[in-house]
Parts: C-alpha cells; sequence; structure tokens
C-alpha cells in the first residue's frame, strides 16, 4: 500500500513540524532541515524533507487555493499547524501523484488528530474534499 502507513504518516508529522518552525521561527524550510538534521533525535528522514521542501516551493499557489476553499475562514485565523497540514494535504492531494486523493486526505486528517484541536479534523477533511471535487479545474 503507498501513501499510508506508520512510518510514513511519522514522516508527514515531521514535515509539518518543519514547515510550522520555519513559519513560527521566520526562518526558511531549508534552515529548518539543516538545523534538524545536525540533531540526531528525531531523525529526519528523506521522505519529510522532500515534502517539506515541496510544499514550501509551492506555498503561495496552495495558500490562494487554501484561501479560495476555504469557507469563511481566513489563512490567517486558523492555527498555524492547521495551516501547514492542509498545505501539505493539498500539495499531496494536487501535485503527488504518486498518493491516491483519498489516502493525502487521511493522512492529513490522522496528523491533524496527533496535532492539533479536536475540530481541526473535520474541518481540515471538509476543506481538502472540497479541492479533491474541484481537482480538475485545478491542475498545477
Amino acid at each position: 500500500m503507498s501513501g499510508g502507513g506508520g512510518a510514513r504518516r511519522k514522516a508527514r508529522r515531521r514535515a509539518v513540524e518543519v514547515l510550522y518552525e520555519a513559519e513560527v521561527r521566520g526562518a526558511t524550510v531549508d534552515a529548518v532541515i539543516e538545523r534538524r538534521q545536525a540533531q540526531t533525535e528525531p531523525p529526519i528522514n528523506e521522505f519529510t524533507m522532500r515534502l517539506a521542501l515541496a510544499v514550501d516551493e509551492r506555498r503561495e499557489r496552495l495558500d490562494t487555493l487554501l484561501e479560495d476553499y476555504a469557507i469563511d475562514w481566513s489563512l490567517d485565523r486558523m492555527p498555524v499547524v492547521d495551516r501547514n497540514i492542509l498545505r501539505m494535504g493539498a500539495y499531496e492531494l494536487l501535485w503527488d501523484e504518486d498518493i491516491p486523493d483519498g489516502v493525502a486526505i487521511s493522512e492529513a486528517v490522522a496528523v491533524a488528530r496527533q496535532l492539533s484541536t479536536d475540530e481541526s479534523p473535520s474541518f481540515i477533511n471538509g476543506l481538502l474534499s472540497r479541492l479533491m471535487e474541484n481537482k480538475a479545474q485545478l491542475a498545477p
């Protein structure tokens, strides 16, 4: 099964933590990855790095899409962690062809369960589902 599983989920969670840290500290994603590579714990793997950098590269486009599809919410009103989980989920949904749409969404929801508030999983599920329904027009 591609996309799901414990190791991948942990790597996704780490990618969100990297994106979160970069945003909160006003640092680049590269700088955060470098700093984390210098520490041995927790290890940062190839999947985490690729994902964090890919999301960062498309951040403007992702933010525009999320802003357009978040009904009655602006991106800056969202908790920082949710914003970054949504960026990751939307990236996997729209750009990563190896990951089935349903897996991209369920993984983002699972990470939200681990890292965010009780309302976040259903909010993230709803927003990513709206993106998925409109995926044909959103082709990058």
